[in-house]
């Protein structure tokens, strides 16, 4: 088996070809072609079971600790054919009499047992991957503090490898690794493709040269077109028959990136008798055709694969690698876990509805609440209303609790970890002992304290109807959240259910009032059939049975007259009917939570989208000097602004010079044995580790100078984000001592603030406006209002014209504020981040434009 690399620019097509290699496409693009693994079609075999896909995006529970999160993922994703393969090697063992290794056997027996809650594949994975140093550190997220992002990846790459996968397509693995790891990892996976017979290939945006060297093939990919396709020893062949040469102290991986794009393109040309003219894609392509690696690869996929020489046990057919009763094990127990490690937000949940179960028995007091008449019962009427709210709104918290485990749901759902159902359940199960707590606590504290019916069959009956409508509503929220899949969507219509719910509960508009169009919402409502539960439940009590004075009602009690009035329900056995309308509502959105998460898919990430030129054009460009299209292209650009001076050369033939003055100070930063601690986590005491404190930073001294551009450079872990945080004021936790001097003066956070800028390694921004709505609106912020609205936007013309790159731009007009720096980098995951730098200008001074 060969170890495959696959290099592209950003934008390339990269993680779209490995979707669909691994039969995980994007639902919104249209894919056409075949492909077959060991001559099967996709739809013959489970291909999310016989390869893995491991995206670029790191997607984890921050709760769980990184062994905890591999163990999962072992057990969920279970041995494969390693049993039947132990059981097949064991009978023919013992045919010829073999005697095998102790320790490999245990070994070989150790990883072929199926839903273990720890296995030794997890452990010998977090060896490999150098995670065994934060193996029981939380992973964390943007809330909690865990591992650094390169620990991240790594951990992304191992929750596939604990599986029997046999096939991996992993998607930029590198991010945020050093040079070093990520060499270490490479030899490993190179290790596991030659002794395992797998079938791997790795994307990587820029790999070392050792890294290169480790990789058998080479795909390169540009414009989505497969530039070259083959063994690694012939692509600079390749490329010296077009006419481009690798020099001799370039990496080739950097090479290969560049020569296929038109700005760098010409530098590698060695042909010196022939005239340089841009090669495009497309002819790329088309050498490649008639290139002799091309023509043998060509030739191989005619010839069909024979589907006999395939084991059968390479392709998988089952799709879940572990039983039903397992799957559902294995989450029950992470559901459990996840609990645990939130129990805070239980106990304050706990706290609240201690609080306001005091609120309301203090605003319905007994001693206040007189009963027996009819005006009475207007008062008894808001105090069940009120305890319906409360106890209602105590499970709005699920909401956000199901939106933050759906990204990692969706993945491990994909990826076939486990069904909808395995998920859901526990949730639904677990959820239970919460709902009968916290009704147990309201109903504690507020049924005799507010004078509701004193028999005990009424309290109980009350307490019933609290914990049907209690998970009725952990059920709704949680349904809402799969259908909203976003913070913003779910809320929005979580909060329009809740106030159609209450508004046709009974309460607020009585049944009666309702109009003909609008009484089938009336029976839909949930909080209609607990209104009429907890009234039925207190109105039918024998104080409430005296008769009525008034004659229109005299045969009535003064219960009845005050449930007619309000259009409910007469009869005792309706109390019973409402209570399993209520464990109904529950069953049914549960039911339907689950169908949401087995059907639905994720909410559609914000893509940049790059158009292609017409053919005629390329050529047309290619044809001409890349230098001549850059500068016509910067004269087309310069002349955008009104006034600018176009004559450069005459003015320095002129001797006129022109400066600009910053009516700013420089400033330096210096900092002198920085120290940084955090409270001990507890999982690392648990390992027996006595120290309270935990430091991340020891004795740190350096200076920042203005004027040099510095490169804080360290591994995987080192610190470096911990040091910038620190040093910008970032870290909400944790101690900190040492000395931070700005310009010979002590750091003052309030008034460092406004004058540094923190990029994160975080991409965070509103995916519903523009990469120009983004820098619009961080101009109106950081400027002035008295800055006039074109000021702001003198920058545009540079962005729409000389694309994502750094731009330094002088104006010619006087002007006080202008934009110098725009910076639009491509990151991996197909998002933009946008940084400006703002710089102030003597309006005296003249200025132009230069590129």
């Amino acid at each position: 088996m060969m170890m495959t690399l696959l290099l592209g620019p950003p934008g390339g097509g990269k993680t779209t070809l490995l979707k669909a290699l691994a039969a995980v496409p994007d639902k919104d693009l249209r894919v056409s072609g075949k492909v077959s693994y060991c001559g099967h079609e996709l739809s013959d075999f489970i291909p999310q079971r016989t390869c893995a896909y491991i995206s670029q995006h790191d997607l984890h529970h921050g709760e769980m600790t990184v062994r905890e999160t591999l163990d999962f993922a072992g057990r969920s994703l279970g041995v494969g054919t390693r049993y039947e393969l132990l059981k097949e090697l064991s009978r023919r063992e013992k045919e010829l009499g073999i005697k095998p290794d102790p320790e490999i056997d245990a070994f070989m027996k150790a990883t072929a047992v199926a839903g273990q809650e720890s296995s030794l594949v997890t452990d010998y994975v977090l060896k490999i991957l150098g995670l065994d140093t934060c193996a029981d550190i939380m992973v964390g997220d943007q809330m909690r503090r865990g591992i650094s992002g390169g620990q991240k990846k790594r951990l992304t790459t191992g929750e596939m490898l604990v599986g029997p996968a046999k096939v991996f397509f992993m998607d930029e693995i590198s991010t945020g690794l050093d040079s070093s790891t990520t060499f270490q990892i490479v030899k490993y996976m190179r290790q596991m493709v030659h002794i395992m017979d797998v079938t791997m290939i790795i994307s990587l945006l820029q790999p070392p040269p050792e890294t290169f060297e480790l990789f058998d093939d080479i795909i390169l990919l540009s414009e989505g077109h497969i530039v070259y396709q083959g063994p690694r020893e012939n692509v600079l062949e390749f490329f010296e028959s077009v006419g481009f040469k690798c020099p001799e102290r370039k990496g080739i991986a950097d090479f290969l990136q560049e020569v296929t794009s038109l700005k760098d393109q010409e530098q590698y040309w060695f042909r010196k008798k022939q005239p340089y003219r841009f090669i495009t894609v497309a002819e790329f392509e088309e050498h490649f055709s008639n290139f002799h690696v091309g023509r043998e690869l060509f030739d191989e996929l005619e010839v069909a694969y024979d589907k006999s020489k395939a084991h059968p046990a390479a392709l998988f057919t089952e799709r879940y690698g572990i039983s039903n009763m397992e799957l559902f094990k294995a989450c029950f127990s992470r559901e459990w876990l996840l609990m645990k490690r939130n129990s805070f937000l239980y106990m304050f949940k706990t706290f609240q509805i201690i609080i306001m179960a005091i609120i309301a028995f203090t605003v319905f007091s007994r001693t206040e609440m007189k009963v027996g008449q009819i005006a009475d019962g207007n008062k008894f009427c808001g105090a069940l209303f009120l305890c319906l709210i409360n106890v209602m709104f105590n499970g709005t918290a699920e909401l956000a609790l199901t939106l933050f485990r759906l990204p990692v749901f969706f993945k491990q759902r994909d990826s076939l970890f486990y069904p909808a159902w395995a998920f859901a359940l526990p949730i639904w199960l677990l959820r239970i002992p919460l709902s009968f707590m916290e009704s147990l606590i309201w109903i504690v504290l507020t049924y005799y304290t507010i004078g509701f019916a004193p028999a005990a069959s009424r309290f109980f009956r009350q307490f019933l109807v609290f914990f049907a409508l209690h998970q009725m509503t952990l059920s709704l929220i949680r349904f809402i959240a799969a259908i909203g899949r976003t913070l913003v969507v779910a809320n929005t219509i979580g909060t329009f259910t809740l106030l159609i719910v209450f508004v046709l509960g009974g309460f607020i508009v009585a049944k009666d009032d309702l109009g003909p169009w609008i009484k089938w919402g009336y029976y839909v409502s949930p909080m209609s059939y607990a209104q009429n539960a907890i009234a039925i439940n207190e109105f039918l009590d024998k104080r409430w049975s005296t008769s009525n004075n008034d004659t229109y009602f005299s045969e009535e009690t003064v219960g009845k007259v005050i449930l007619k009035s309000r259009s409910m329900y007469l009869d005792e056995y309706m109390f019973w009917i409402c209570v399993i309308a209520l464990f109904a509502f529950s069953f049914l959105f549960n039911f339907c939570f689950i169908l949401a998460l087995t059907y639905m898919n994720p909410s559609a990430d914000s893509k940049s989208v790059t158009m292609d030129d017409d053919k005629s054009k390329t050529n047309e460009q290619g044809n001409r000097n890349p230098k001549e299209s850059t500068e016509k292209s910067s004269a087309s650009t310069i002349a955008m602004f009104e006034g600018i001076d176009m004559d450069v050369r005459n003015n320095k033939k002129a001797g006129k010079k022109r400066g600009m003055v910053l009516p700013f100070q420089p400033l330096s930063l210096a900092f002198n044995h920085v120290n940084y601690y955090v409270v001990m986590p507890a999982e690392m005491k648990a390992k027996g580790t006595e120290e309270t404190c935990l430091q991340l930073l020891r004795n740190v001294s350096g200076a920042f100078r203005p004027g040099v551009l510095t490169a804080l450079v360290g591994v995987s872990g080192a610190g470096k984000t911990t040091l910038m945080d620190v040093l910008a004021g970032r870290k909400t936790g944790g101690y900190t001592d040492g000395s931070i001097i700005i310009s010979g003066y002590p750091k003052n956070q309030s008034t460092f603030a406004r004058i540094s800028g923190y990029c994160e390694q975080n991409d965070i921004h509103s995916p519903h406006v523009t990469v120009y709505e983004s820098l619009i609106y961080s101009a109106w912020l950081r400027l002035s209002p008295d800055i006039r609205e074109e000021t702001r936007k003198v920058f545009t013309p540079i962005i729409s014209s000389l694309g994502p790159q750094i731009v330094p731009a002088y104006v010619s007009k006087p002007c006080s504020h202008f934009w110098s720096q725009v910076r639009i980098k491509k990151e991996s995951h197909d998002r933009l981040t946008a940084s400006v730098k703002l710089v102030n200008y003597d309006e005296s001074s003249q200025y132009r434009i230069d590129n």
